[in-house]
């Protein structure tokens, strides 16, 4: 798995591209935190579900039937002004959608695990893509305060932070533009 920060920094990178409007820092918060939660599956080792199980870690919490789940309930309990299947209720589902479904993505670029459960409950294949350039990251927050843990955030940083942080400026340039020619 890439790490929460890497996570919530990759969904705000997205929303900051493409989001239309300005939203409120709850907006922010709430999908930074959709794209780390498929990780809250790591309590089910506490409980002793395996690894391995539909239920484990970078199951069902990674599938994109969870990310659909997952916006259908974002849209309908916070945005509860917003006209159901609108044009805007459809934008936000999908953006909370692909936040959410971005974790699991990500994870599959790791070199570790036994890779994401996509299309977890139909099919219980796990995937990894074929280049997986980002360090797996460590389960127990311990070992971040290691030098294996700097190791991994330097290689999150090549390999999420920048080209995010790419997209998220040429969002920022792209919408600039458009209101500087609007202003004309």
């Amino acid at each position: 798995m890439a790490t929460p920060f890497s996570h919530a920094f990759a969904a705000v990178a997205l929303g900051k591209a493409i989001v239309p409007r300005g939203y409120s820092w709850r907006f922010w918060v709430l999908a930074a935190g959709s794209a780390a939660l498929p990780d809250a599956d790591v309590l089910g080792f506490g409980v002793g579900i395996p690894y391995e199980s539909m239920w484990g870690h970078r199951g069902f919490s990674h599938s994109l039937c969870f990310a659909a789940a997952w916006a259908v309930l974002v849209v309908l309990w916070e945005f509860k002004t917003v006209i159901r299947f609108s044009q805007e209720w459809w934008g936000l589902f999908a953006f909370f959608f692909a936040v959410t479904a971005s974790h699991g993505v990500l994870d599959a670029f790791t070199n570790g695990g036994l890779g994401v459960g996509f299309f977890i409950p139909f099919d219980s294949t796990r995937y990894f893509f074929p280049w997986t350039p980002i360090e797996v990251s460590p389960i127990s927050i311990r070992q971040f305060f290691t030098a294996e843990g700097w190791d991994i955030i330097r290689n999150e940083f090549r390999f999420i932070w920048v080209p995010f942080g790419i997209l998220w400026i040429l969002g920022a340039g792209i919408r600039w533009l458009r209101v500087k020619r609007l202003a004309r």
